[in-house]
């Protein structure tokens, strides 16, 4: 009886000791002070920069209320022409259904496994398997 609890209590030091492990660094390694990235901050330059840049588009906003009123043809050869907007996306593509899940799609980018229980069909969603800086966004078929 006690070699068994003797042999069963090492047994579960042995499993303790093999379950406490030291995790590894990321792919990157460890970071030292060293290597952090450095944060940009904004000098009196850079905000001199803006500044003049939004003086610019102020004198652009006046400028376009002036023309407004009353029109005027601009020179052909003006050389600081404007971009158009982007127009915005409207087709969009569609995700795929699992077989045989309810309510979870494939993502049309990656091929992911996406949960969209009780969100309608047709309905606009972002993938969540990308940043929100990327923004992809697909329908729910």
């Amino acid at each position: 009886m006690k070699s068994k609890l003797f042999i069963s209590l090492q047994a579960l030091g042995c499993l303790a000791l093999a379950s406490c492990y030291v995790l590894p660094d990321g792919p990157g390694g460890p970071r030292g002070p060293s290597q952090e990235p450095e944060k940009k901050t904004v000098t009196s330059k850079d905000q001199q920069k803006i500044k003049e840049q939004r003086e610019r588009l102020k004198e652009r906003e006046k400028e376009k209320e002036e023309t407004s009123d009353t029109p005027k043809e601009k020179p052909k050869d003006e050389t600081t022409a404007e971009k158009p907007a982007e127009p915005k996306r409207t087709d969009y593509a569609f995700a795929n259904p699992v077989p045989g899940k309810e309510g979870f799609v494939f993502s049309p980018y990656n091929n992911k496994l996406v949960d969209v229980r009780d969100i309608p069909s047709g309905t606009l969603v972002q993938d969540p398997t990308y940043p929100a800086a990327e923004k992809k966004y697909f329908r729910v078929p």
